[in-house]
């Protein structure tokens, strides 16, 4: 008898084990973490990945950095060791071999990145937008497709609660019929004056490093967000004027851009400032029946005919289903876990679109015409 109960004791040990709330079993990861290293440091969003906090499913393995004040600046801030920074990219891959890249540079540097990564079957995920120029995000999206990686791109507004509750409102029920205007506003008082450091606001108002001003900063957001509303499908044409307002801080980019995007059947204004009396990224949705207005990340109001009176939502990301950690959903993407679909916002589809209405945005701009896109 004595066997059998020490049996019985044993099997109802790893009954409670296995069953009991707060085990370590039960709080463990669902895979290893992702091996991710950083490549540049210069953005001020770097932040983000040098202080997170989830070890569980992301490992911070490498920071290529090539500036030694920055190195600094980071080790003493976010008391990390040094032996973590490296100036030698190359270095850095090989010998860290990490499964995911993010670039915290230039926009400019993004194409370096890939062409870094892609080879060594690295996954890669930028800060918006995916590129300066179309030339740059075909030959970067060719490069992920030949080496079989996942280039993302990220941006705030993809996590935003409001942006998934809008897809789902215009494409899962109709709420507002065929949508006919969206009016897109972003930016801030300005990269400066709200004391962004002075590596970030170097690049920032470079034309090449950073592809324009607010047309490039907080024009994207709109060209993102219209692209992934209408599906991934191209715009016929573009539309802009952008403006100079504060040409004693921002000499060389603009600093207000006005964006009209037009398609067969819908149009999209785009207002991209860094002249804001205070920081937004909202936007207002028109349609046949009904409309849909945003006011942050997470408040936003809708009507239509079928109920004419305004209804006001306060959401959450558990109700709409997005990831507020983007380092998160990039690991849940290349651990086969999350599709982004094609014209996903994260997509390199939907930013290929987003870097064509840019580009034409800037020759629109300069020439003073109206730009056909192919």
């Amino acid at each position: 008898m004595k066997p059998f109960k020490n049996v019985q004791i044993v099997c109802l040990l790893l009954l409670f084990y296995i069953l009991a709330p707060g085990v370590s079993q039960g709080q463990a990861p669902s895979s290893k973490p992702l091996r991710l290293v950083v490549i540049g440091s210069s953005h001020g969003h770097v932040g983000w990945i040098l202080n997170h906090k989830n070890k569980a499913e992301i490992e911070l393995a490498g920071v290529y950095e090539p500036n030694q004040e920055l190195v600094d600046r980071y080790v003493k801030n976010y008391k990390l060791s040094k032996d973590l920074f490296y100036n030698d990219l190359e270095k850095m891959l090989t010998t860290v071999k990490p499964t995911g890249a993010v670039a915290f540079g230039s926009i400019y540097e993004h194409m370096a990145a890939v062409e870094a990564c892609a080879p060594k079957g690295i996954h890669v995920m930028v800060e918006k937008p995916l590129a300066t120029n179309v030339a740059h995000a075909e030959k970067m999206l060719a490069l992920a497709k030949k080496h079989n990686i996942y280039l993302l791109t990220n941006y705030e507004t993809s996590w935003y609660p409001v942006t998934e509750k809008s897809f789902q409102l215009i494409n899962d029920s109709s709420f507002v019929g065929k949508v006919r205007k969206v009016v897109i506003h972003d930016g801030h008082e300005g990269p400066k004056e709200i004391g962004v450091s002075k590596e970030f606001l170097g690049w920032l108002s470079d034309p090449v490093q950073n592809g324009g001003g607010a047309l490039v900063d907080f024009g994207c957001y709109g060209a993102n967000l219209m692209t992934y509303l209408m599906k991934g499908k191209q715009p016929l044409s573009v539309t802009a004027v952008t403006r100079q307002f504060k040409p004693e801080i921002y000499s060389k980019v603009d600093d207000e851009a006005t964006i009209i995007v037009s398609y067969p059947d819908a149009q999209c204004i785009i207002q991209a400032s860094w002249n804001w009396p205070f920081g937004r990224k909202d936007m207002e949705i028109y349609g046949e029946t009904g409309y849909i207005i945003t006011e942050n990340n997470n408040k936003m109001k809708v009507r239509n005919k079928a109920n004419n009176k305004d209804r006001y939502m306060n959401l959450t990301p558990e109700e709409t289903g997005v990831y507020v950690d983007p380092f998160l959903y990039f690991k849940q993407v290349i651990d086969g876990k999350i599709k982004t679909g094609p014209y996903g916002l994260y997509s390199m589809e939907n930013n290929l679109v987003v870097v064509k209405i840019l580009e034409a945005a800037r020759e629109s701009a300069k020439t003073g015409k109206t730009v056909v896109l192919k």
